[in-house]
């Protein structure tokens, strides 16, 4: 919990707030997505390492029955790692064993998909490119927790508003981090598009997110799944009006606000 703090202030507070044994679940599928998606972003590692990196992690979680190896396979690079990637391997064991089959195939899935969007250097020309990498980073995120939900106590769950909840997310960090992915050469808008047409493309996603929990009926899905879209929701009203990022007052009095 200190890493994924660390990692996330925004997500340890609703992963902390959990039940024992479903924050466990979470907090595993929240880090070991994590882990992997600190490599396909990092400044520093080639695009050439990243791939072979985000290929074996794929490979090691979808056909290995031996988690360890993912720390071997790691080792040899651990010095340019960020924590949170090369302790995958604890990730993976933190999640209960009757969820972990979920976690693992999703992480892979991502890792996958990850991997491919490093190697065509995430050329993004149409909006169906634009869906595509955010269901690849964010979108299936909204899969896997519908699966832990329903794992958990049977909650049932609409797939397209589960992927929409997640990719609402991610454009909005798309959005908040505008700046710094043009700085490095990386830009996640549609041929032709402004800050306005991604706004709207924000908006659509995120009203579904917002169907997505009015489903929910309660208990700690809902618990969880409404802060993080409280939150971002009033990141994109702020970033609409010339703003960039919620300070952290603001953070914990939206939070308060629902709890």
């Amino acid at each position: 919990m200190m890493v994924l703090k660390e990692t996330s202030r925004t997500f340890y507070i609703p992963i902390n707030r959990l039940v024992p044994g479903l924050r466990d679940a979470v907090a595993s599928a929240y880090l070991c997505m994590r882990a992997i998606d600190e490599i396909e972003d990092h400044e520093s590692i080639a695009d050439e390492l990243k791939i072979e990196l985000l290929r074996g992690v794929q490979h090691l979680l979808a056909e290995s029955s031996d988690i360890a190896e993912i720390e071997r396979y790691f080792a040899s690079h651990r010095d340019v790692l960020p924590e949170v990637s090369w302790r995958l391997r604890e990730w993976a064991e933190l999640c209960p064993n009757a969820v972990s089959e979920v976690v693992l195939r999703y992480t892979a899935k991502m890792a996958g998909q990850m991997a491919d969007w490093v190697e065509r250097g995430w050329d993004i020309q149409t909006v169906e490119d634009l869906d595509a990498y955010t269901y690849s980073v964010a979108g299936m995120v909204g899969e896997m927790l519908s699966e832990i939900w329903h794992w958990y106590d049977g909650t049932e769950t609409d797939p397209v508003k589960a992927v929409a909840y997640g990719r609402g997310l991610q454009a909005v960090n798309i959005l908040r981090n505008r700046d710094e992915d043009l700085k490095r050469g990386v830009d996640f808008f549609p041929e032709g598009w402004g800050s306005e047409e991604m706004i709207q493309y924000t908006r659509k996603n995120l009203k579904l997110g917002d169907e997505y929990n009015e489903e929910l009926n309660g208990g700690p899905a809902l618990e969880f799944c409404k802060i993080p879209l409280k939150l971002a929701h009033a990141t994109l009203n702020l970033i609409a009006a010339g703003g960039n990022k919620l300070t952290r007052q603001a953070v914990m009095k939206l939070v308060n606000s629902l709890t």
